[in-house]
């Protein structure tokens, strides 16, 4: 019987298909991950990562980029979308209303945050120490005798606003107090966590008087804005000025940018570890 079986399997070119072999195991073989939107060389690098690690250990991702749609969010987040599709949940960089937090946890998923935008009960969280990281960009630039130093970051009512935005502000704060200097809030400026944001964000501080001698930027492509900016100003960095970021995009060795790095493949992985481990 088996034989025969066999023979018209082959015979008929027929493929097992791994998805009802999961379910009729009573898994999906799938792991649910929500960026913020995947352009963002953060998001996309972790995706990356976590697909790779995902592919190897027999699994499959399934992908939600939100896009800064509040319509996405609700619609993935807070309905029975997710339900029975995947074995678990990865949110990278998230943040989340009360209501996504209830609905994540009614769907009684193991689950892990990268970055938290907010936390979920009972799901660990993967994240560098962001003030230990914008300490450590300031101190280099203290370190380098500037004491006139201004500071970028996101909005913290960002539609793509999570907790690193307060946490290198209080860092760069924080370093500044230490070093005996007290933060000038004229050189603190809210923008857009982009290339367009730091850009922006470093013409209003050129604008507003005397300038600074060094600017800690959030995160690097912030930076990589600020540089735009202090090109068109005629500005020469670092001669004139000097400039930080957080990260190390594949871009700063490339536009000479120093900056503090952030392991964003490793937190992918070591996500992708934490929740394939229970099942």
């Amino acid at each position: 019987t088996r034989h025969r079986v066999l023979a018209a399997a082959e015979k008929l070119q027929y493929a097992v298909s791994p998805s009802a072999s999961r379910l009729a195991g009573g898994r999906t073989g799938t792991i649910a991950v929500v960026v913020p939107q995947i352009t963002r060389w953060f998001f996309g690098t972790v995706v990356e990562a976590v697909e790779k690690f995902l592919h190897e250990s027999g699994y499959d991702l399934l992908l939600y980029n939100l896009g800064g749609r509040e319509q996405s969010r609700q619609r993935v987040l807070r309905t029975a979308n997710l339900h029975k599709r995947a074995d678990a949940i990865m949110l990278v960089a998230t943040p989340l209303l009360p209501a996504d937090v209830s609905a994540l946890t009614a769907l009684d998923l193991p689950g892990v945050t990268i970055s938290s935008g907010t936390p979920v009960p009972g799901w660990p969280c993967v994240r560098i120490d962001d003030l230990n990281t914008a300490r450590t960009a300031t101190r280099h630039l203290l370190d380098l005798g500037h004491r006139r130093i201004a500071h970028i970051s996101g909005y913290p009512h960002d539609a793509l606003s999570f907790t690193a935005h307060a946490e290198r502000r209080r860092g760069y704060q924080e370093a500044m107090l230490a070093a005996g200097l007290r933060p000038d809030p004229s050189l603190d400026v809210e923008s857009q966590f982009t290339i367009a944001g730091g850009t922006r964000a470093t013409a209003e501080l050129l604008a507003r008087g005397e300038p600074p001698t060094a600017i800690v930027a959030a995160c690097d492509e912030m930076a990589m804005g600020a540089l735009a900016a202090l090109r068109d100003a005629g500005l020469r960095v670092p001669d004139d000025i000097s400039v930080i970021g957080i990260d190390d995009h594949d871009l700063a060795d490339v536009l000479s940018l120093s900056t503090v790095a952030q392991p964003a493949a490793e937190q992918g992985r070591l996500a992708a570890r934490i929740l394939l481990d229970p099942l």
